[in-house]
């Protein structure tokens, strides 16, 4: 396994082994609901040792003695504290034609759409009509912050007005990076950077509407999405490895230093400390670097409050296969 984060001129992440002992809470997590997520995706991860492991997983009678017995935690990039947000799947209303409710399209992805270079920006589509008369409109919502806020969050559950329910999930996007609306109105001294947060972004672009529409745009990135006719209600939403990610044990996480499908131990800081073994299973715009990840806290309002709020110092700590952990040692 190589680290593919550090770019020319970057020096690698420092790598240290630890043990299990250093990992607070472990005794006490529950080890059979992480081992359950686990398996959830184990299946598409490619090649020895994952493929023997995924296989041994369910014959295993001790989650944590499985864990314990086949994997080694590596801390990557532990030189700076991690940065933890949250993320949820939010039901909105919507519907299948426009009217004077519903004027807020969501679209699936352009079939011209380049895979190897930015197309239009935020702006261009938003203002330009780039989509207007292409067919591309899967659903209208009422408000074009909860439209910025859906592609942010990259899947929801749709609620029509006959009371069917429409599941749409990430798509694709426009090639753009994303630029953070939140730190923007750090920079313009609106806010300081510890009282922002969705909450305080939705209700500061309402107090301003014209305001707030030109903050929106100031996020080029553009996310397009898909129906999931087929995922069960019970099920979350899917995640980067096209499965159904976990409330509190599914990750978001950089793939250039966390395997998706990995086990990782988190300890997250601040108001509401959160120690436990998730799975990466997910993968998003603004998650860069080793020691960054988005925390998924489940479906609605109420996990939308709770992820919102997050933006908490921790550490985060990969669990992989022996052989693998030993090879990035110095050496290895």
């Amino acid at each position: 396994m190589a680290l593919g984060g550090a770019g020319p001129g970057t020096a690698a992440p420092s790598v240290e082994m630890l043990s299990f002992a250093d990992l607070k809470g472990w005794d006490t997590d529950d080890h059979a609901q992480a081992l359950a997520t686990f398996r959830e995706t184990c299946p598409d991860l490619p090649g020895p040792p994952w493929t023997s492991l995924c296989a041994l997983s369910e014959r295993q009678s001790s989650a944590r003695s499985f864990f314990e017995l086949f994997f080694r935690p590596v801390l990557i990039g532990g030189d700076n504290p991690a940065l933890f947000t949250g993320y949820f799947e939010p039901v909105l209303k919507a519907a299948r034609a426009p009217d004077a409710r519903f004027r807020y399209p969501i679209y699936r992805l352009p079939p011209d759409l380049p895979a190897d270079r930015p197309w239009f920006s935020r702006r261009e589509i938003t203002e330009g009509g780039v989509l207007d008369g292409r067919g591309l409109e899967i659903a209208w919502l009422e408000d074009p912050v909860d439209v910025f806020f859906l592609q942010v969050q990259g899947s929801g559950r749709l609620t029509l007005p006959d009371g069917t329910l429409l599941r749409v999930g990430y798509g694709g996007k426009n090639g753009h990076d994303y630029r953070s609306i939140g730190k923007e109105l750090v920079r313009r001294g609106v806010y300081e950077a510890h009282q922002v947060s969705a909450r305080v972004i939705r209700a500061w672009v309402r107090r301003h509407p014209e305001a707030g529409a030109e903050l929106l745009l100031h996020n080029p990135s553009f996310v397009f999405f898909r129906e999931l006719d087929a995922l069960p209600p019970g099920k979350g939403p899917l995640g980067a490895m096209n499965r159904p990610v976990t409330p509190m044990r599914s990750l978001a996480v950089d793939p250039a230093y966390v395997p998706l499908g990995a086990p990782v131990w988190i300890e997250k800081g601040g108001r509401h400390p959160l120690h436990r073994l998730m799975v990466a299973q997910d993968t998003g715009s603004a998650i860069k670097g080793a020691q960054r990840a988005d925390i998924f806290y489940g479906t609605g309002a109420g996990a939308g409050r709770l992820a919102g709020e997050v933006r908490d110092p921790g550490r985060i700590v990969v669990l992989l296969p022996i052989d693998l952990a030993l090879a990035l040692l110095p050496g290895g």
